[in-house]
């Protein structure tokens, strides 16, 4: 997709609901003394790209065409979706997110479209889809990348005909609801390897947005940071010295916000109260540092009997020396840092295991076949 529409905005935000649903109108923490509107109090961040974000989802949200938003994992994907919703003529019916990767290839046909009752083992009752359940809303799919060929068909079939057929029925049923989808993959490599279908990929981006990387606009960092201390008690509140902040600011932000979001909680939990300074903000940045195997300093040369010191080799540049006699665990070593790694990822990815398996550059089943060695349970799929 070499003409990506609206690619360089930014996504800062939170979301403020009252107990009946309805978005709350909030003011910018240190900012402007004006009420904001719904958008804004949404839509955190005063850089140029978060109002250009803005002005594009206003844009979008007056039509009822299909969306897809691209951007890695973490970036706030579904809140714009969210924010489109809102924005639009359809802010009082349902808002249905799916995440395609997290449901199981033979269910997720039930799941957007529903079932009869009979109509596989353990359909013991009628149950309406999320498509049917959404009428005259949205619904956000969102890791569209991940859903299966065959079933690709078929949610072509409803963007064009704007009908479902219930699993187990032969009756047509008209559905109104707008779509937006998302992915964090490159969709234009899995249309060449045949993993995507590119009419299926227009039908979704009659409008495409480009969802960018924290560390794309790590100005509004702040921002976001007092925004997620917001509702914290005062005595859970960290404070960042200005090299606490530089360090935040360099940092290449692999979970976006997600990861800072995090961060942030991480940080009140274990100094609450207290001001940071870059070395506590390093070890909180990497939690398993301080387990992870050190490299271990250059052994000197030592001369051997014949003199000859040009023949003499550093003992071990890496990791822990053998000891004479004492042979080292390779293989128990090897194990505590994959594991160290797998339970980066989860916290990373918020317990997505597709999305774990990603940053560890596996395939999901692998993943899975590395926690069941383990023993790591994760409850979302």
């Amino acid at each position: 997709m070499d003409n990506l529409l609206f690619t360089n905005f930014v996504n800062l935000w939170g979301i403020e609901k009252t107990p009946g649903g309805a978005m709350e109108t909030k003011m910018i923490e240190g900012g402007h003394n004006n009420a904001m509107t719904a958008l804004e109090a949404l839509i955190i961040g005063h850089s140029p790209a978060a109002q250009h974000l803005r002005e594009m989802i206003r844009r979008v949200a007056r039509s009822n065409a299909s969306v897809m938003l691209c951007g890695p994992s973490g970036s706030g994907k579904e809140l714009v979706a969210r924010a489109i919703h809102d924005e639009g003529v359809r802010s009082g019916k349902p808002f249905a997110a799916i995440n395609c990767g997290a449901i199981p290839g033979e269910l997720i046909e039930s799941e957007l479209f529903g079932h009869e009752k009979g109509s596989f083992t353990g359909a013991t009752a009628r149950r309406l889809g999320h498509f049917e359940a959404s009428e005259g809303g949205t619904i956000f799919l969102d890791e569209i990348g991940d859903m299966r060929f065959d079933m690709q068909v078929k949610l072509l079939r409803v963007l064009e005909d704007r009908t479902i057929v219930r699993v187990g029925s032969s009756e047509v049923r008209g559905v109104d609801v707008r779509v937006i989808s998302a992915t964090h993959q490159d969709l234009d490599s899995a249309i060449a390897d045949g993993k995507f279908r590119e009419d299926l990929f227009f039908r979704l981006g009659v409008v495409v947005l480009q969802v960018p990387s924290l560390a794309s606009r790590v100005e509004d960092i702040p921002a976001l940071i007092r925004h997620f201390q917001r509702k914290m008690p005062g005595e859970a509140k960290c404070r960042f010295e200005d090299a606490a902040m530089a360090l935040l600011m360099q940092h290449r932000w692999p979970g976006n916000v997600r990861e800072l979001r995090n961060f942030v909680e991480r940080a009140s939990v274990l100094h609450g109260g207290e001001t940071l300074g870059a070395d506590d903000v390093a070890m909180l940045l990497n939690p398993t540092a301080a387990f992870a195997p050190r490299y271990a300093a250059p052994i000197s040369f030592v001369p051997t009997p014949t003199g000859l010191e040009e023949s003499a080799a550093p003992a071990a540049a890496h990791g822990k020396a053998p000891a004479p006699g004492r042979p080292i665990d390779l293989k128990r070593e090897i194990e505590t840092i994959e594991l160290e790694q797998i339970h980066v990822a989860l916290d990373l990815a918020d317990g997505i295991i597709s999305e774990a398996a990603r940053l560890l550059t596996l395939k999901r089943t692998t993943l899975i076949e590395k926690m069941r060695k383990y023993g790591v349970h994760q409850q979302a799929a």
